[in-house]
This record gives structure tokens, sequence and C-alpha cells, in this order.
């Protein structure tokens, strides 16, 4: 197995994991939004990005994060914002693996923190992350425009 940054010929075996993601979520993102989140993860000049786990050339799992400034630190922050592991091999370490793709990138980049949400029903991956990283405490609050 292997963690790499995604390449834009990933597209198509990139897609179902998106597509999967969304599932999991019970929410549809947009043929014209998922087009233009791709084509960032590929602009150097955008702070997102895109690692997938690989085995024998089949991509198995996905991680999107996002490079942001923060007021109380020096260091940027790193939003994970996007986990996705397929079902059939959950549980064999990739979640973490990826997670763990995230914390080296943060580590090389100067950023001070990694932080995530995810929701409160997702407890089986809340079983890693409550090993791998902190609870913060703080609540969500939100307002779509």
């Amino acid at each position: 197995m292997s963690i790499r940054m995604a390449q834009e010929g990933d597209f198509v075996q990139w897609l179902p994991l998106w597509k999967g993601y969304q599932t999991f979520y019970k929410t549809s993102i947009s043929e014209e939004t998922t087009a233009m989140t791709w084509s960032r993860f590929h602009n150097p000049s955008e702070p997102m990005h895109c690692a997938v786990a690989e085995r024998e050339g089949k991509l198995l799992g996905m991680v999107h994060y996002i490079q942001h400034r923060s007021c109380w630190t020096t260091g940027d922050y790193i939003y994970l914002q996007d986990l996705f592991v397929e079902p059939q091999v959950r549980g064999s370490g990739l979640g973490r693996a990826l997670i763990e793709h995230v914390y080296e990138s943060a580590a090389k980049s100067g950023a001070s923190r990694v932080w995530w949400l995810t929701h409160e029903s997702n407890t089986d991956a809340m079983l890693l992350y409550d090993r791998i990283a902190e609870k913060s405490g703080f609540l969500q609050y939100r307002k779509l425009i």
C-alpha cells in the first residue's frame, strides 16, 4: 500500500471514492463543484490537496485537506475536510495512514495544527480518531448562504 498525492490521471478512480464519501454522508455534490474541486487539487496556487491510497494500481482511499491561516498562531492550520476508505479495507490501517500523511504534510509546511470534523453518528471512525487526536470540545454552528 502506498499513500501519494493524487495525479490528474487518477480522476476515474478518485470519482467513485468521492461519490462513496457523499453517499456515506447522504449528500450529493454537483458535477460542476466536483470538477472545480478536482482542478483545485492540481493547481499549485490553491491551498487544497488530495492524497490517495493505492494498492496494485487501484485507489482504495482518499483524503482532502486545506491549508489556511489562523489568528491564533503564526503557523497555518490544516483542515482535513474529507476522508474515505473503501468499505472492504476499513480496519486495515488505511484511514490512519491517510491521516498520518496529512500530519506529515502539515509538519513539512510548518503548520501548527491539523483539525477535522466528523458527524456524531460516525462512531466507527471515532474509535480511530480518539486514538490519534484530541477532541477539541468545540461544537460546530453554521448558516448556509
